[in-house]
């Protein structure tokens, strides 16, 4: 690419970031790292009515978790801040008034009653209103209205709002936007059959449309990496560069992510119903609702990463596991899929198990020790044996304790199913000459234990089963976990003799 890539993602603080929205962040970071370019993090609170306390420090935190870093934007900086529109909000009047002295746009003094009347009207007659070039002559607007009325509205404080001038109702080849979307490929939209978008509020802060243009431009965004439901807004956004006299950026829109099972956009709703996340990280409202997020519901920032950028990309090989510096050489819009891509959330489960697996026991152990000290766990057991031993079976550290339990607290009663199938008649009598093999080894390892345990079975040809299977269930208190001598290795000799004449007490 001739100039350098810039891409920005730009978020409204109106509530938590949907792992929708996270996925557009990272395929934004992606292309921008794949092309030595920079991403940019721009906060779009145009909209006051809509701001939410937090969100904005949500929208870091939950960036910062994932490890998608900005190279501009709030608490970083750059040389094309502010990154907060709000703190933009005098730099886009003067643009509203260019438009208007190059004669695209024009001040609109029409009330909420008089819109609503013609709303009205329309639809009494089966039709519906939209305040373009057929009718905005016939309106209340610089363009129906004198000079003087509009200079006197305006002296004497009349509310208007800026709107664009889309189209002056001149059929042909000027009547059709068009544009390459990186994407969609070739998408054309005809202008007379598109409103007069309002481009400045009678609030004084511009909508998002003329801010986002503006900040873009400004920014020197290059490529516009966005959902598809901004698609309808791709015309208006070209015709007010073009009226600007700008460059128009590239675009990219992307598919949307579907709802797991049936038709229709993934929502919140979707993620309560089915008991997944829709959200990175956790998100409480003023009144107290709390909605789970992947990280305090245990996943990893790498699972969540590698399952987003699965969804609507592919690499175009077999390939499913991927670094985030993988993703950064693999990464290509023109891999993109057009198609809605459908939320798997036992996909992420295999994602999320994987990367359990591949983590380091030292990082692993940490993660075990602290949810073990949460819980008031006090041991002397070597945890990352234990961890190392367990966690094959594990999804989550969360599933560490499930998985491994017994090894800090003895069992107070045995499974009522595997009781009944185990312990028989005869169970006692072996359990007591177990014990005694037990109490006769002074290296209490599990090869020691296995070695001493298998001899006596084989000596006396007794089944394995009869021994093995209420062997677990006197240390575990059901039929999981590792190798039973490595149980009994991990518990140590005074344990598993106390468990065991425990076992013998109950059969007895």
């Amino acid at each position: 690419m001739s100039k350098k890539v810039r891409v920005r993602f730009a978020p409204s603080p109106t509530g938590p970031l949907h792992i929708g929205g996270v996925r557009t962040a990272l395929f934004n970071y992606l292309f921008a790292k794949k092309h030595g370019g920079d991403f940019i993090l721009r906060i779009e609170d145009t909209d006051q009515n809509r701001f939410v306390e937090g969100a904005e420090k949500y929208i870091v935190e939950a960036l910062s978790w994932l490890n998608i870093s900005f190279d501009e934007g709030g608490g970083k900086g750059g040389k094309y801040g502010p990154y907060r529109q709000s703190e933009r909000k005098g730099i886009y009047k003067q643009y509203a008034e260019q438009l208007i002295a190059t004669g695209n746009a024009y001040y609109a003094f029409d009330t909420s009653e008089e819109l609503n009347f013609h709303r009205k009207d329309h639809e009494e007659k089966g039709k519906t209103f939209i305040y373009n070039w057929h009718n905005r002559e016939k309106l209340n607007n610089s363009i129906s209205l004198s000079q003087e009325e509009v200079t006197a509205k305006i002296k004497n404080g009349t509310d208007y709002v800026v709107r664009f001038k889309m189209h002056n109702s001149k059929v042909g080849s000027e009547s059709i936007i068009s544009t390459q979307d990186i994407v969609r490929g070739q998408v054309s939209f005809k202008k007379e059959l598109l409103d007069d978008k309002v481009l400045f509020k009678s609030d004084g802060m511009p909508t998002y449309h003329l801010a986002n243009i503006v900040d873009d431009h400004s920014m020197k965004i290059t490529h516009v990496i966005r959902g598809e439901e901004w698609l309808p807004s791709v015309p208006l956004h070209i015709a007010l560069y073009q009226a600007f006299g700008w460059e128009v950026p590239e675009f990219a829109h992307l598919p949307l992510i579907m709802k797991p099972v049936g038709k229709g956009k993934l929502s919140k709703r979707d993620g309560d119903k089915m008991g997944f996340p829709v959200f990175p990280i956790q998100w409480k409202t003023k009144e107290g609702e709390v909605f789970s997020g992947y990280r305090e519901d245990g996943y990893f920032p790498e699972t969540v990463i590698n399952m987003l950028a699965l969804l609507g990309w592919n690499p175009g090989t077999e390939q499913e596991i991927f670094s985030l510096s993988e993703l950064v050489e693999s990464f290509d819009l023109d891999r993109i899929n057009k198609a809605g891509a459908k939320f798997d959330p036992e996909k992420t489960k295999w994602f999320q198990h994987h990367y359990l697996q591949v983590k380091d026991n030292k990082t692993l152990t940490s993660l075990f020790s602290k949810l073990l000290e949460n819980k008031g766990i006090v041991t002397n057991n070597d945890i990352s044996i234990i961890v190392a031993s367990i966690k094959e079976r594990a999804t989550f550290v969360n599933d560490l304790w499930e998985q491994g339990n017994f090894f800090f607290e003895a069992p107070t009663e045995y499974d009522e199913k595997a009781s009944k199938k185990v312990f028989k008649e005869g169970t006692c009598e072996i359990m007591t000459k177990v014990l005694g093999l037990l109490n006769e080894c002074n290296e209490f390892t599990s090869d020691e234990v296995s070695r001493r345990v298998k001899e006596w079975l084989t000596s006396q040809e007794i089944g394995f089963g009869k021994v093995m299977m209420p062997l677990r269930l006197s240390l575990v208190g059901e039929m999981k976990g590792p190798d039973v001598f490595d149980i009994a290795a991990i518990l140590g000799k005074k344990e598993t003799i106390s468990r065991i004449q425990k076992t013998i007490s109950f059969l007895s």
